[in-house]
Formats: structure tokens, sequence, C-alpha cells
């Protein structure tokens, strides 16, 4: 284990600090793109769909927003505080390809609540504030040319109430949902005959701000589950309701919500035996009690090889400190942290100082070497913002909405803008080594080898990597689900037409790549292809 004293981090942030300041935004890395100024809502939950199109979500108490429900469609709640006949769109379908925006329905209240896409595609929604707190919606999406919506299910519902849990698709298509304020239980979707089943650790890593919300939950490709709350973390046998291990703690102060760092699990490769988790970030303990907005937020993160038979946390100090930053797994098998603030901590009104430089992190780098500082952006996205990869290799940034109502005047309003962050892969000067898939099997079995057909415009010099990328529930810093699998691949040969013909295996089980719907990278030289979806079915 590597242990960094106060001098080390002292020294560190002093180099960071100067790099930062003399480094001008025009030399950094990475593009930015505004695609929608005015969305209408502030998208607090975000996922990307396998017909390509992104559902914005945020919560149905939040009052008026921008965007109007079709005719005959508005919402009566007697019990709603501001609104009871409310005609405005609290969720929204975004297509990316046009930039158009439809408004969507959805009556229950989704305030900080969990989702997960299913097997066939659907994305299902769970929980949520009043009178959503046991509720259980789905998404089941279309194409762009159709009309699809939310269904909110009235013949099954939560066994206990969800706000603040975390959903994770398993091995066998079912889906556990995590904890939740005093939740300290894990139930499952479809509902399974016990319900709710209770799961102490929640609440032993509870503390007098809470910081054990939204746990950071991985499926790990033993078919086990990595849980992290607060600074602690376990191994967990869902079947059997067992806590099978317990990692060490992680230094540097709470991670989970108030406090709000994010998590990765690192791309999965080789024979995919070995997981590693990576915890990003945070807030300082105390500042979400005193509700200073001006208390440093974490600048550590930890990296831990979760398979190993004596796991250690390895400390790195990330270029800025960061709470709120969401960490997405790029088609490289890079990490993108992007988004949050320095100072502050999670909730209304909590947080300053945001934090406009994104950081790639490159996992292969040694210690020392795995953050790049990338180009500025100028929207600060704080609480209640999200971020998603494209299909395209860009990365979707919606919402921030710092405020318990829509504010537009305040020092940080309420966003309504959609933009877009291009990596460095998509630079103009790589534009002749970006792959292009032209031909590849729309459904895939474990196991099962098969091949993807791809042109590039200049030659071949080095192997292509194909890549499996989920498509994940993007909430609070953390996206649920989140994962990356780096396929077993045989050296690129040319074929008859002028393309190159790629031999490939399929994940080899369920615990690698849980059945779900995929995007399949080609990457030449760490630019990936525009992706194409397949479907993983048992």
């Amino acid at each position: 284990m590597i242990t960094f004293t106060p001098f080390h981090y002292f020294i560190t942030y002093i180099i960071l600090f100067i790099f930062a300041v003399f480094s001008r935004a025009s030399d950094l890395p990475g593009t930015w793109e505004l695609l929608v100024h005015d969305v209408g809502i502030a998208s607090m939950h975000t996922a990307v769909t396998h017909f390509g199109t992104v559902v914005l979500l945020d919560r149905t108490n939040i009052g008026p927003t921008k965007l109007l429900l079709p005719k005959h469609h508005c919402r009566n709640d007697s019990n709603d505080a501001v609104l009871k006949h409310d005609c405005y769109a609290h969720s929204a379908l975004f297509d990316p390809t046009t930039n158009h925006i439809r408004p969507l329905i959805i009556q229950t209240d989704t305030w900080c609540s969990s989702g997960q896409f299913l097997p066939d595609g659907t994305l299902l929604q769970t929980g949520g504030d009043m009178d959503g707190w046991k509720k259980i919606r789905k998404f089941t999406p279309c194409e762009t040319t159709e009309f699809c919506d939310w269904e909110e299910l009235n013949d099954v519902g939560l066994s206990q109430g969800r706000w603040y849990s975390t959903n994770q698709i398993l091995p066998n298509g079912d889906v556990i949902i995590v904890g939740g304020r005093v939740a300290f239980s894990v139930e499952f979707y479809p509902p399974r005959e016990n319900g709710a089943v209770l799961f102490p650790f929640l609440a032993d890593v509870a503390d007098r701000q809470g910081d054990n919300l939204y746990p950071y939950v991985h499926l790990l490709p033993n078919g086990k589950l990595f849980i992290f709350a607060n600074t602690k973390s376990v191994l967990y046998d869902y079947d059997k309701n067992l806590i099978l291990k317990k990692y060490p703690s992680l230094d540097g102060g709470p991670r989970n919500y108030p406090s709000a760092g994010s998590s990765v699990m690192l791309a999965l490769e080789g024979d995919y035996s070995t997981a590693v988790i990576v915890v990003c970030g945070g807030a300082k303990f105390g500042a979400y009690i005193t509700l200073d907005d001006s208390v440093p937020a974490i600048g550590s993160c930890g990296r831990i090889v979760a398979t190993s038979d004596d796991p250690v946390w390895e400390m790195e100090v990330m270029p800025f400190a960061r709470v709120m930053g969401d960490m997405v797994m790029l088609p490289t098998g890079e990490v993108l942290i992007i988004n949050g603030a320095q100072s502050g901590t999670q909730g209304f009104d909590l947080a300053s100082n945001p934090c406009l430089n994104p950081v790639l992190y490159r996992p292969d780098q040694p210690v020392g070497l795995r953050f790049m500082v990338l180009n500025p952006g100028t929207i600060p996205r704080m609480y209640h913002s999200t971020a998603n990869l494209l299909p395209d290799g860009r990365v979707l940034l919606a919402g921030s909405n710092p405020h318990y109502f829509y504010n537009f005047k305040a020092e940080f309003p309420t966003e309504l803008r959609l933009e877009a962050f291009s990596p460095e892969y998509l630079s103009p000067d790589r534009a002749n080594l970006r792959p292009e898939i032209k031909r590849w099997p729309k459904s895939l079995k474990y196991g099962q080898e098969f091949e993807v057909e791809i042109t590039t415009t200049l030659p071949l010099v080095a192997p292509i990597e194909i890549n499996l990328g989920n498509a994940p529930f993007a909430t609070h810093s953390f996206s649920q689900g989140q994962r990356l699998v780096k396929l077993d691949v045989k050296p690129a040969t040319p074929s008859n037409n002028g393309c190159y013909i790629v031999s490939c295996v399929a994940p080899p089980n369920a615990m690698v790549a849980p059945p779900s719907y995929y995007m399949m990278f080609a990457v030449n030289q760490g630019v990936p292809s525009i992706a194409q979806w397949v479907q993983l079915v048992v």
C-alpha cells in the first residue's frame, strides 16, 4: 500500500496548481459543444437507450418547468405544495442526431430515485419521494419515428420505500435494488417472495450526515457484489445474503451521498478474473451538517483490486479536489472525471467554486501519471447534474439545479442547456484513424465466436480492440451499472472488399457482462468508432 504524507499532498497540489494556471485552455485536449440551449427540464437522472435516444428525468414536485405536456395530459395532485394542477413535463426524450426534444409523461415523484436497463432494453426506474416512494416505472424505448412513454406500474411495487437507492443488473437479468434513506435492506425486480432482505451493513456505516446513500454497487466477474458506502466496502453474496469479505476502509473522508464522490469499475479484460474499483473525491465530513459551501472538497482517489485475496487501497491525488464529479467509462478503457465543485457538498445551495476542468484518468499509467487535465467548460454543473457516454464517443452533460426549485437568477442558476464534451480521440487530427463498423451481429450468446468487419482511412498498423460498453443510469455522481468489457480478439485481416475482418469471442458468461444491450466500439490506436448496438442474450 502506498502511503501519502501531508507533505506529498502539498507538493502534488502545488505542481498541479502551477500546471493549471500556466496552461492555456486552447492547449488542453478536448472540445465542447452546446447542443440545446433550453431543453425544458434540468435532468437529475439520464440514460441512453439502445435506439440512441436519451431519457431525461427530473422530479415531479419541482414546480413549473420550461417544457409543456401535451394537451389533456396535465397532472392533478392535491398533495403537491406548488402545483396541484401541473401541465409541465418533468421528463423528456432527447435525440442527439437531431437535437429534438419530446416531452414524456410521468405522474409520481422521481426525486432521487434509481434505475437500470433490463435485458430487453427496457429502462426500469424505482422509488423516489412522496407518492413515488414505492413506485416501479418502465420506459420501453422505440425508434424515433414511433411513440413510447413512461408506464407506471400499478400491479407491483417496492417492498420498502426507496429514496437514494442504487440498482444493479445481475447475471440472471434480475435487478437488485440496494439501500435508500432508512432502508437498510435490498430487494429485487422481478420481486422475490421474501420481499426486502435486511442488509445491516448500510446501517452500520451511517453517520450523522448519512453518507450511506446511493451506495456504489459493482457486479464483479465472480458474480458477487462490491458494495461501498461512506468509507467502507464489502463483498456481498446476494443469493445467500452473506457478507463474504470486509475490505479495508478508504482514507480521506466520506464518499457517498451527501458527501458525493464517485466510483467506477475499470474495464474487464484478459481472462476477466480481475476487477479493479476506483473511488474519487467527495466532501469532507461536517460540510453537510454545517451547511458550509466553502469547505474544500476531497482531492484523493482510492484504487483497489476487489478480487484480490489481500486487497489494499492504493491512494492517488487528483489535479483538482472535487465533489459531485461524474466518472464516465470511455470506449478506450480510460475514465473521464467531469462536473462537480471544488468546495461544499451535495444538497441545495451547498456547493461553490465549480470544477470546470474535466480530467482524464489513464488506468494503465503508473501512480502519479494517471491524471491528465482537459479543456475547461464554461457551464457549472453541480448538484443534480449528469454525464453519459453517447454511441458516437461524445459525453453528454445535462442538468444542474442546485436550488430547491428552478431558479434562473442565482449565482449558479438552474441549468437547462445540454452540451457535449468530445475527448481528444475525436480531434480532427485523429479522424483518419477512426474505424467504422460495417458488419456485426445484432445479438450474441456467451462465448460465441463472431466476426466484425471494419474500415479505416489509413491502413492498420496496430491491433484493433472490440469493446462492449453498456448504458448505465446516471444520477447523483454515480452511473448505476456502468461497465466496459474488452473482448478477446485476433489480429485484423484484410478482406476482399477493402475492409478488415476482426475475429472476436463474446464474454464467457453473464457475470462478466449481464444480459442487456451494449454499445460495440472498434478502437484503433485509442480512437473509437461510432458504436453499434448488440444484445447479449442467454
